[in-house]
């Protein structure tokens, strides 16, 4: 009965050391992986005023900029929709002059994109006539040719009477020969002949509506030749009065904003809006590879001034309730949201006229990030 109660105790100490709660512990170096994470608290949060702190690391593999921003006084700007057009000076179209049957050139028919000089024949029109219209000129050369002979066998029957006849016969009858023979002639060439389409500039084919065979008619646009580097903006206005204090003006496309020289405005309205002209520099335009009647965005500078503090757009963000903000470094690591106004500058800047104050360091790389952290 001894060795039974012993052996009953052993059972219930080893139970009662299986369920105490030191057991459910790893020892030193060991884990179970059900225990959460512990929090450090050095990674970027949104603070509880709207800040956000973020950790110097965290900026540097953000690219995280500042920029300090100073007070001044900045040209107004206005933003027009504006469409590529062609220099006239430096594009042409190709129009047929008669209608006819489109034949190939010396080089065939130029394709789109393709280089051609000043001078050089693109294609030829040859002239097509009616059945009844070409028969009469057919009747016409006949008639001209039998009077071309008669008038042949008479100069030579005068000239060996020469010595009985008076010289102003023979000068007549030398004078009708020859006007039968440029009539026949033109004839001749009505029939046969063909109008070359040259090219008015040297460029690149900007647009063609030619194909081998091809029947156009009279002041049919054939080809388009523009030269990439010496294209136009045109810009309309609706407000005829900003067009009197245009200072500058500046394209935006994609990339960087390219400065445009402003050339005037016209004096008719077109769809109730004043057309505003505008060149670039000619190395820009070819990079930029316009096409035309391509739409872009024209910011043009006036010479009314604003004051405000110039900041990048790129810094300009919207926080929950719809508001422009932009986030201002107060500490180190803390960024503050600040509620803005502003007017636009150029293509890349704007004024900001209320919310901020000079001095401060506003976010111009990485204030989307800034934005998102929460």
């Amino acid at each position: 009965m001894k060795r039974l109660s012993l052996n009953a105790a052993l059972a219930l100490l080893l139970a009662a050391a299986l369920a105490s709660p030191l057991a459910a512990y790893a020892g030193p170096g060991h884990d179970h992986g059900d225990a959460p994470p512990v929090a450090t608290g050095n990674g970027p949060k949104r603070q509880p005023d709207g800040s956000v702190f973020l950790p110097k690391p965290t900026q540097h593999q953000l690219g995280v900029r500042t920029l300090e921003v100073a007070a001044g006084q900045h040209p107004k700007a206005f933003e027009l929709a504006g469409t590529v057009v062609m220099d006239p000076n430096a594009g042409g179209k190709v129009q047929a002059a008669l209608a006819g049957r489109l034949e190939a050139g010396p080089k065939g028919l130029p394709g789109v994109g393709q280089t051609v000089r000043k001078g050089e024949v693109l294609a030829w029109v040859v002239p097509t006539a009616g059945a009844i219209e070409r028969s009469n000129q057919v009747a016409q050369q006949a008639e001209l040719r039998a009077a071309q002979a008669l008038a042949a066998k008479r100069v030579a029957r005068l000239k060996e009477l020469a010595d009985t006849v008076p010289r102003k016969d023979i000068e007549t009858a030398e004078s009708e020969l020859q006007s039968l023979t440029q009539r026949l002639a033109a004839v001749g060439a009505g029939l046969a002949g063909r109008d070359a389409l040259v090219a008015p500039v040297s460029g690149v084919i900007a647009s063609a509506h030619a194909v081998a065979g091809q029947v156009v008619e009279a002041r049919e646009l054939v080809f388009e030749v523009v030269d990439p580097s010496r294209l136009r903006i045109e810009a309309l206005d609706y407000d005829p009065a900003q067009a009197q204090n245009v200072a500058g003006a500046t394209l935006v496309l994609g990339g960087a904003p390219v400065p445009l020289r402003y050339l005037g405005a016209a004096r008719s309205l077109r769809e109730q809006a004043l057309p505003l002209m505008f060149a670039g520099e000619a190395k820009a335009l070819a990079v930029l590879a316009l096409a035309l009647g391509q739409p872009v965005r024209v910011v043009v500078q006036s010479t009314e001034r604003v004051a405000g503090l110039q900041v990048p757009a790129a810094a300009l963000l919207r926080n929950p309730s719809n508001q422009t903000i932009v986030w201002v470094k107060e500490a180190p690591e803390r960024f503050v949201p600040r509620v803005v106004t502003h007017v636009p500058l150029d293509g890349s800047t704007v004024a900001v006229t209320s919310g901020l104050h000079a001095g401060d360091r506003v976010a111009t790389q990485g204030a989307t990030l800034i934005n998102q952290v929460r």
